[in-house]
């Protein structure tokens, strides 16, 4: 009988000044302790001062996720408020300065800056990921590589890193050109099987490239904790609408994909060169990309692209059905990364100089995240 897979989303924020629209590379206890109060056991630490984590329950619908994080993204910009402070939810800070950022002293954030230096100090960025449980007995890495295909698609949905320290990066998710500078965050390795992925894993840890309870970062992965796959390759968004989109047009991908008879073999090599391409058009160019298809000689649109994979992949649910719909209202309309960039060009043509420019896209980010949470109503 069919049975839904459960999900949970992971979303990222910096904590910024209302005033100044800074980072907050230090923030106070008071800042501190009142996100550990709002959020709870969904709290989690990032690896800057400056940053925290909501970590979701298991959610069955979109429903559930809809109310948790209006629910919390509320409570979170209230009692910020009351200190001054704001959540941040874009991937990345147009202004923030990294080298003022204060690492966490964690004994785990302590090794992950030893052992990566100026590349994890450079990684002021915020992510959207999402968990969806599999059936028991399907092999996650076959079931990877059948999604793996669409992933830069969803990434085209989710960009909103185009600006980093005062300048326009001329990419649409600059967040993902510093993921390229860490080992293991790019797309997966394409490994057949499970029983690959262990021989894989095995070598890394016995050549000490991976602790035994290490992970990879890959822009999907078999999570280590949990009996589900790991989307990680988006933007943290702003509009919680896109977030939630995004989350169940990746959980109907992973149903169609987890319950279809499929062959066990990997991606072709050259399946692997176009999605590689695909990728990094993706965070290029976002929405206005164009893109390859396996079996097609023309490029098509974002928007075609999301019809090809509605096409090969039918919506079964109305929480499906309306993340197409949606889906294809970012691609028409644009994604945070175009709401800033069109920001930015009106405030320097109504005159404003580079710093307040900037800051007028820190305040349309911030409004944007609080419109999210506007309406809440409280969780049963």
């Amino acid at each position: 009988m069919y049975r839904p897979c459960t999900f949970g989303i992971e979303e990222e924020y910096l904590l910024v000044d209302l005033a100044s629209g800074r980072v907050l590379a230090s923030p106070s206890p008071a800042i501190a302790r009142r996100c550990r109060e709002v959020a709870g056991s969904y709290f989690a630490e990032e690896m800057f001062r400056s940053q925290i984590e909501i970590a979701s329950p298991v959610f069955a619908n979109l429903h559930q996720a809809r109310s948790f994080f209006v629910e919390y993204r509320q409570r979170l910009n209230q009692a910020l408020a009351e200190e001054g402070a704001g959540l941040y939810c874009a991937a990345s800070h147009p202004s923030a300065h990294w080298r003022r950022q204060r690492p966490r002293t964690s004994t785990h954030f302590r090794q992950l800056f030893d052992d990566y230096q100026q590349v994890a100090k450079r990684s002021l960025l915020s992510g959207l990921h999402v968990h969806v449980g599999v059936p028991p007995g399907c092999d996650r890495m076959q079931l990877i590589n059948r999604v793996l295909y669409w992933l830069p698609l969803l990434l085209a949905m989710s960009t909103s890193s185009p600006l980093w320290s005062g300048q326009n990066t001329g990419y649409m998710s600059y967040r993902r050109v510093i993921c390229g500078e860490w080992p293991h965050m790019g797309l997966p390795e394409p490994l057949a099987d499970w029983a690959a992925y262990q021989r894989y894993r095995a070598l890394h840890q016995r050549t000490g490239a991976l602790a035994k309870d290490g992970a990879f970062w890959w822009a999907i992965r078999p999570s280590q904790r949990y009996l589900t796959v790991e989307l990680r390759i988006c933007d943290a968004c702003p509009q919680l609408e896109d977030a939630l989109a995004i989350a169940a047009v990746f959980r109907h991908l992973v149903e169609q994909c987890a319950l279809a008879h499929y062959s066990p073999l990997p991606l072709s090599r050259e399946q692997h060169w176009i999605t590689q391409e695909n990728y990094w058009r993706a965070l290029r160019y976002g929405r206005h990309g164009q893109f390859l298809g396996v079996h097609q000689q023309q490029p098509v649109t974002a928007q075609a692209w999301l019809a090809q994979l509605r096409s090969q992949h039918p919506p079964d649910t109305a929480d499906a059905e309306r993340a197409f719909i949606h889906g294809l209202n970012i691609l028409e309309h644009g994604t945070s990364a175009d709401r800033q960039l069109s920001c930015l060009a009106e405030a320097r043509g109504a005159g404003l100089d580079s710093a307040k420019a900037l800051h007028q896209v820190v305040a349309q980010v911030l409004a944007e995240g609080r419109s999210s949470a506007s309406g809440a109503k409280p969780l049963p």
